[in-house]
């Protein structure tokens, strides 16, 4: 899939420009201490994708510098998890310890050129020493080694003559830095473990932040793009480049968010726990958002391909609600998979007026799906509907079958209920019930309206099969750990099938009508028992879960009366305060009258003021949404307090977020007490404000609507609207309305 324009394409596309690089070369570099999730996905989806694009090569290198927690496992499914995207890598793999003699040099010449030492503090006394972010750090006693005895204890440290923790090898950078992560970093630490590609040769072992710049400049690669928390780190990469005085080319590092996905988490330290827990079957549960636990649920490398160009890539952190992740395997699935019959709830149907057996031609397709075929449908007098597809005493709007309305056996006959069989308790066991001869579906002559079809399988021929009907991992949104197990995330089911959904054929799917998508397990599927894991639902069931769930009785309001005649006259303080809030702070004249005639309203304001937020839009929150809340309730019982509502405003001021989001933030204030910046956070509001960010999403609308383009230069200036309107939806809304004005005007000048 070709990755869409984002600022990271623009700093390559600028960078080629420029003639600064011949050739893009990128790298995909996971620490092989775990299987790869979804989060890495998007990472190999944007430096391939950025390779690919640019006719450059993307390296696959396993930044091995850990020997306690990595394993040949890890680097397996890491690889599967690239070529199962699409993906191939430039030669082959490549490992971190590939170039342990080399990085084992270029510390040597960092100490040689006083730019290293082998400090002997304690683990905790390097803590205490490196100061807060108020206050410098204090440098270690041993920084003042000479370069004879540092290369020395370096090398016995390399040769395993200490305990692990009594030396490491810091770079004598800077210990007031306002960075702290440039206050005489470690380089090297001391592991006595068995190395699963070097085995014990190495004592020492490199830091990550010395061993991946110096890898990206071995193996030549040009753009370094790593995730945002590796940001403060950049200025380590460049400081060691630069130090060492390598011969250019050298490579840059270059940011993104990564991902987060609410109902989700994906620390490898808590995925590692629910594997090693025993809370999910493994790194390949279909629960875990690992590609291989998603590989096995039975979603295709195209949806998640889809899903992690749709999300785009960004500056800020969000969260992605995983419903989006959802639709784009429902959507790659619709135009692919058959459509065939499932029952999960069977309920007997005996056909009393039909003899015989036959096969019924049934297309597995719908007619708006570009694709053929068609399978013979066993029918006979005996078949099996499912429980919910029937009712003795209907509600109203149900459309199925009844004692007294007909229905449709979808691409079958029309049947009518004629008789019950109940057991002692009073269930019902049996249908009894006839069919009309020349009501076949494509060949309906009867006349008959009915509204609905319904699922059916031959009790003959149907097969059954195990059905895992998988939910999400955690109940709540944003889980913390184990404590947030959805305890009903896998309910394992009997169901029957027609028998065409049996095959031999690896990496099937079918579309279960009603009931989902679903995938032949690809461990535990055999032909004598059939097992299915369903993908996802038709729709989005659990969203639908969420606002189904019930809501506090609201309060009775009191009717709205009109009421004629003078107003009130104001008090002489509330007087006083309307002069203040209109000459002084400049509010609107129908905000202030609000606020003065208001004591409670006005002493909040004042109390959220105090916080720093400029006064028109502290103003505006506090007159409508705040005084919305204190007519109904006690300001003592409010969850969220005038600071809280003053940082909101804040946000505003800062253009952070927009006002149709800031309303969206306070009703989440109100229901939770959440604080807003974490609100913002937590569902990924922040708006975008960055022109660099913005620009090539402007680029790609303008590129994709060339006859609009020539309308809006020859006079239609109506149009910047629509471009506009066309940037924003692109951006999920997140994008500054004014910012996206200026750089459409500019770019359509």
């Amino acid at each position: 899939m070709k990755i869409s324009k984002n600022f990271l394409t623009a700093i390559v596309e600028e960078d080629l420009k420029s003639g600064k690089y011949k050739e893009i070369v990128t790298r995909f570099p996971p620490e092989p201490n775990g299987f790869p999730h979804i989060g890495h996905a998007k990472s190999i989806f944007i430096n391939f994708g950025i390779a690919k694009e640019y006719n450059g090569r993307c390296n696959l290198r396993m930044d091995d510098t850990n020997p306690t927690k990595e394993d040949t496992k890890y680097v397996e499914a890491l690889e599967d998890a690239v070529k199962w995207l699409g993906y191939s890598w430039d030669g082959d793999v490549r490992f971190t310890s590939d170039y342990f003699d080399k990085l084992y040099g270029y510390a040597q010449q960092l100490i040689k050129m006083g730019k290293a030492y082998v400090d002997s503090l304690s683990e905790e006394e390097i803590r205490q020493y490196r100061g807060t972010v108020t206050e410098p750090g204090k440098r270690s006693k041993y920084a003042d080694r000479s370069v004879e005895e540092n290369l020395d204890l370096f090398e016995r440290m390399k040769n395993g003559e200490f305990a692990e923790g009594e030396h490491v090898l810091r770079a004598k950078i800077d210990m007031a830095a306002a960075n702290m992560k440039m206050r005489d970093p470690l380089l090297y630490r001391i592991r006595h473990a068995e190395h699963f590609r070097t085995g014990d040769k190495w004592k020492i072992y490199p830091m990550y932040d010395f061993a991946h710049c110096l890898s990206d400049y071995l193996e030549g690669v040009t753009h370094s793009i790593c995730t945002l928390e590796f940001e403060n780190n950049r200025d380590i990469y460049d400081w060691v480049l630069d130090t060492l005085e390598l011969e250019p080319p050298r490579p840059y590092q270059h940011e993104f968010a990564r991902l987060n996905i609410n109902y989700t988490v994906m620390s490898k330290r808590k995925l590692l726990e629910l594997v090693e827990g025993g809370y999910v079957n493994g790194w390949d549960d279909p629960r875990l958002p690992t590609i291989a636990g998603y590989r096995r649920k039975g979603y295709t490398p195209e949806s998640i391909l889809t899903f992690c160009d749709q999300i785009g890539v960004a500056k800020a952190n969000s969260v992605v609600d995983v419903s989006q992740l959802e639709f784009c395997i429902r959507d790659d699935l619709n135009k692919k998979v058959p459509r065939v019959l499932c029952v999960l709830d069977p309920l007997k149907v005996t056909i009393e007026n039909y003899e015989g057996r036959e096969e019924i031609d049934a297309p597995y397709y719908p007619h708006d799906v570009p694709k053929e075929g068609s399978r013979k449908l066993p029918f006979s007098r005996e078949i099996y509907i499912d429980r919910s597809d029937f009712e003795e005493n209907p509600p109203k709007g149900y459309y199925r079958l009844t004692p007294e309305q007909p229905v449709r056996l979808r691409h079958g006959y029309i049947i009518a209920c004629k008789e019950l069989i109940k057991d002692a308790d009073g269930k019902i066991i049996e249908i009894k019930a006839e069919y009309y001869p020349d009501s076949k579906s494509g060949a309906d002559t009867s006349g008959i309206k009915v509204k609905s079809a319904i699922q059916w399988v031959s009790v003959a021929d149907a097969k059954e099969v195990e059905l895992r009907l998988y939910e999400r991992l955690f109940a709540k949104e944003f889980p913390e750990g184990i404590e947030d197990l959805n305890p009903d995330s896998l309910k394992i089911v009997k169901a029957l099938i027609e028998p065409a959904v049996i095959t031999e054929k690896p990496d099937e799917r079918f579309q279960f009508e009603r009931e989902g998508y679903f995938y032949a397990d690809p461990v535990d599927y055999t032909d004598e028992k059939p097992v299915f894991n369903k993908i996802v639902g038709l729709k989005d069931s659990w969203g639908k879960k969420k606002k189904q769930a019930p809501k506090e009785t609201p309060k009775p309001q009191a009717k709205k009366v009109q009421v004629d005649g003078e107003v009130t006259p104001m008090t002489p303080e509330q007087e006083a305060l309307f002069e203040k809030y209109t000459k002084e702070l400049k509010l609107n004249s129908e905000v202030a009258n609000t606020l003065a005639r208001d004591a409670a309203l006005s002493k909040f304001y004042e109390e959220a003021r105090t916080a720093g937020a400029q006064a028109v839009n502290l103003a505006n929150i506090v007159a409508n949404e705040v005084a919305r809340e204190l007519k109904e309730n006690e300001l003592s019982s409010l969850k969220f307090t005038p600071q809280d509502v003053a940082e909101l405003a804040k946000m505003l001021d800062e253009e952070k977020i927009s006002s149709k989001i800031a309303k969206q933030v306070f009703e989440e204030m109100v229901q939770s007490g959440a604080k807003p910046a974490k609100i913002v956070a937590d569902k990924g509001l922040v708006q975008i404000s960055d022109p660099a960010e913005i620009a090539p999403i402007v680029d790609e609308v303008i590129a994709k609507n060339p006859e609009n383009v020539e309308k809006f230069k020859a006079g239609n200036k109506k149009l910047l609207g629509f471009f506009v309107g066309q940037v924003l939806k692109a951006t999920g809304g997140k994008a500054n309305p004014k910012i996206v004005n200026q750089l459409v005007a500019q770019k359509l000048q």
